[in-house]
């Protein structure tokens, strides 16, 4: 048999035939990759993958709604610019009623999905949660997609209980799934000077193992172009690897550009951060070239999702021949990445345009990757 070539580079080429062989690659071959890899040749590649691992003529997206129930947060993490402390100009709490209201509107579009991030708000207590939990349930046919792990461990503070115990509460009162944010580079280095109050790798991946045992499945997430250096980018997909073969429970994954406006750290890492690419036709190049490698190197998660949010549609198309299966979410609503000066919308109409216009074939689906309908 005639095996594809990907690249001149013979051991380059050789790393590439065994990824797309759903091998799985060494830390030493991913760091190849990141440092050697031409972006065509991994964009090849990838895609040769992905139409092994996930459905070769169909692009699923979710329709949700992101709903930040609240900006307070003491996390004081340096890239975002969206929280604020609770006596702060523009600090807020949604109501049962104002969330119940952005729901409804959801549900008009077709929405089956709500997604609840918050901050580390140092008051709220389980019942507050849990009553809103079983109020949405009791309204609405939703998926509650909610809570990352840093959220939990703060809950766990809050709440005088373990990360675990948090869990099956808010599991019991109808959180459906955990959302992959938070995860930054789960290098602690990084993290430490990232958000020195958030939790640490170790406790990212150890909550997100917890939800798996209890029967939740979640995703997980990459933020990488601030300070992170390369080796850690690689660290941070074997620790992720390493947590799917314990489990099994994540769904997808999601890597995405840092975006430094209006963020802290745009003015404590301003040497750092002007060497990296992020909105730039540079930075779209070296998403690309990421995206690619996160699908080589994950080769036991099957959906990878474009982050169109922080890259536009054009790069969201491109990155359907770059790994990506998955267009995430049509994005109803979304106020974090927004918050940074980048800000992207996309109606159900367009999404299902833009993936036809790639040549795939459009799909609606659930969190868990079942499709819900054919557009």
């Amino acid at each position: 048999m005639t095996h594809p070539t990907y690249s001149p580079d013979p051991a380059i080429d050789e790393i590439l035939l065994r990824a797309v062989d759903g091998e799985a690659l060494t830390g030493g071959e991913i760091l190849t990759l990141m440092d050697e890899g031409e972006v065509h040749a991994l964009g090849r590649a990838a895609h040769d993958l992905r139409l092994r691992q996930c459905d070769p003529q169909r692009v699923t997206f979710v329709v949700d709604r992101n709903i930040n129930y609240s900006n307070v947060c003491y996390a004081d993490c340096t890239f975002c610019a969206f929280y604020r402390h609770k006596d702060a100009d523009g600090a807020y709490v949604l109501s049962y009623e104002q969330i119940y209201e952005k729901i409804e509107e959801l549900l008009e579009i077709g929405g089956t999905q709500v997604l609840l991030q918050g901050g580390h708000h140092p008051n709220l207590k389980l019942d507050w949660y849990q009553g809103l939990l079983r109020g949405i349930k009791e309204r609405y046919p939703v998926h509650i997609h909610g809570f990352s792990p840093s959220e939990v461990l703060n809950f766990s503070k809050v709440f005088k209980m373990s990360t675990r115990e948090v869990i099956a509460e808010l599991q019991a009162a109808g959180l459906d799934s955990i959302p992959g944010g938070g995860a930054e580079i789960l290098v602690d280095r990084v993290r430490t000077s990232l958000a020195r109050s958030k939790v640490d790798a170790a406790g990212w991946l150890g909550i997100m193992e917890e939800a798996h045992s209890l029967g939740m499945r979640t995703t997980a997430t990459m933020m990488f172009g601030h300070i992170e250096t390369i080796p850690e980018r690689v660290e941070h997909l074997l620790r992720v690897r390493e947590s799917q073969a314990r489990t099994g429970g994540y769904t997808a994954f999601i890597p995405w550009t840092f975006q430094p406006g209006f963020t802290p750290m745009a003015e404590s890492h301003p040497d750092q951060l002007a060497q990296v690419p992020t909105s730039t036709h540079k930075g779209s190049i070296e998403y690309l070239r990421v995206l690619a490698i996160c699908r080589l190197a994950l080769n036991n998660i099957a959906n990878f999702q474009s982050s169109w949010v922080t890259q536009g549609q054009k790069i969201g198309q491109l990155s359907l021949f770059w790994g990506a299966n998955d267009l995430g979410s049509v994005m109803m609503e979304e106020n974090v990445v927004s918050q940074a000066g980048v800000s992207f919308r996309l109606s159900l109409a367009q999404m299902t345009a833009l993936v036809q216009d790639a040549g795939f074939e459009a799909a609606q689906r659930d969190n868990f990757y079942n499709i819900l309908r054919a557009a």
